[in-house]
């Protein structure tokens, strides 16, 4: 029995070290050691981190911020409740991709290309391509906006450094996977801390904050426009693609064991990773109630210069300053991913593939024109949130089609409860759709 056990023990649990980097194959090896329970407590989940905090960083991007701010400013806590329920909808939205990804090896844009007709494989790539855009108009445009408020650098010439710096991130890929992820990990820890002080000095009413995250509650249209703006903001479209492209050959298992107890530690991951976002978002929308919407101030949020200045004004300590460099990180770092992301649409779904810096150069394009423009960078933020929230039943419907399927997920198939509560979460984002839709065209309150 003994060396029954030994010979369990000993098989591979994962693949792909024969290719790996240095740094990418002693993370393979802890992997190995943690699925065989040589390693135990954090050390046993540090091997699986990354993933998740990557995507985790679209959910703390520049549209957040100005969504957030806009939200608190002029409804105070009220919205708290739309950023806690997104929130818990990213993550397991989010699950369910990393788990796609473990379970088939394939992303799901591939997984599309495979089991969908190609009209309408093509039909997702376009609107992909475009919801892709409209993210990466909001990140570029908030980091050229923090460059602009930290040192006055004219906002043209903010995004030209905001490229550079992009293409700086997006090269540590040349040393392997575990690079980029902590330089994407550090980023998202400058924007808690700042944040952490931010709301720390608001000195917000807790009573209020408890308050409103648990109760549901909207007042009019434009509450409405806010909350599919928030949502937007929080569950985005390319992150669902992105991470079951993260997970698919990071670690891979070597038999359906390994890729269940893969997917246990990646859920770990999800769980920290979009809760750290949450808490990002909370604080966010509290500090504008607390220091705008308490003095009266509804229509500074809406504007994040005026934020800038406000918070500098009100909070005083280099408050503002630390803002702008929160929102500087946020954008440099959300950019550098959606770009990953785009990579990940188009090879996915036509089977097509350009140098990442290539796309990065095309997709500065617009983002630039709407700063040449001098369109108002805060309602761009704004108003690109809000189209990107039309774009996830477009991602999310076939991601649950997918994990679903038995014959394709094997023993990661979604239980009964992830399945209804995915389709609820769907529902509600439509309906939401829907009914923001028809109040923008025809009105009412």
């Amino acid at each position: 029995m003994a060396e029954l056990v030994r010979a369990v023990v000993a098989k591979p649990m994962v693949i792909g070290a024969e290719n790996a980097l240095p740094g990418e194959l002693r993370v393979l090896r802890a992997a190995e050691r943690s699925l065989n329970g040589q390693r135990r407590g954090l050390r046993a989940v540090a091997p699986f981190l990354g993933p998740a905090f990557i995507a985790a960083v679209a959910y703390v991007d520049p549209g957040n911020f100005a969504t957030n701010m806009a939200g608190g400013s002029q409804y105070g806590y009220m919205l708290l409740w739309v950023v806690l329920s997104a929130n818990l909808m990213a993550m397991l939205i989010q699950s369910m991709s990393a788990k796609l990804g473990i379970a088939t090896g394939r992303n799901l844009p591939e997984v599309c290309r495979d089991r969908f007709p190609r009209p309408v494989v093509w039909f997702l790539w376009v609107q992909a391509e475009l919801i892709a855009m409209a993210t990466d108009l909001a990140e570029f445009v908030g980091a050229a906006l923090g460059l602009n408020l930290i040192f006055g650098i004219p906002l043209f010439s903010a995004a030209l450094l905001t490229g550079v710096a992009a293409f700086g991130i997006l090269g540590l890929q040349a040393w392997g996977f575990r690079r980029l992820e902590a330089t994407i990990t550090a980023l998202v820890g400058l924007i808690v801390i700042a944040f952490g002080l931010e709301v720390f000095r608001a000195d917000p009413s807790w009573g209020s904050v408890a308050g409103s995250a648990l109760i549901p509650h909207l007042d009019g249209r434009d509450s409405v426009l806010l909350a599919a703006g928030i949502l937007g903001a929080t569950v985005m479209p390319h992150v669902i693609y992105l991470h079951s492209a993260l997970t698919q050959k990071r670690i891979v298992g070597a038999n359906p064991e390994a890729r269940r107890k893969i997917f246990h530690f990646e859920m770990v991951d999800v769980v920290i990773a979009m809760g750290i976002a949450g808490v990002i978002n909370m604080a966010m929308l509290t500090t504008a109630a607390a220091v705008f919407n308490s003095r009266g101030l509804g229509g500074v949020g809406s504007d994040l210069t005026q934020v800038f200045d406000g918070l500098e004004h009100y909070l005083g300590s280099n408050s503002g300053l630390i803002f702008g460099i929160a929102l500087l990180a946020s954008g440099i770092s959300s950019s550098s991913v959606g770009t990953l992301a785009g990579q990940v649409v188009m090879q996915g779904f036509i089977h097509r593939r350009i140098s990442v810096f290539l796309r990065r150069a095309i997709t500065m394009v617009p983002a630039l024109i709407v700063i040449g423009i001098n369109f108002d960078p805060s309602r761009a933020l704004v108003l690109s949130q809000v189209f990107l929230s039309f774009g996830i039943p477009f991602a999310m419907i076939p991601l649950v089609l997918f994990t679903r399927n038995r014959k394709l997920m094997g023993n990661l198939t979604n239980s009964r409860f992830t399945n209804y509560a995915s389709y609820g979460v769907a529902a509600l984002i439509i309906s939401l759709n829907v009914f923001l839709l028809y109040q923008t065209l025809f009105g009412g309150s």
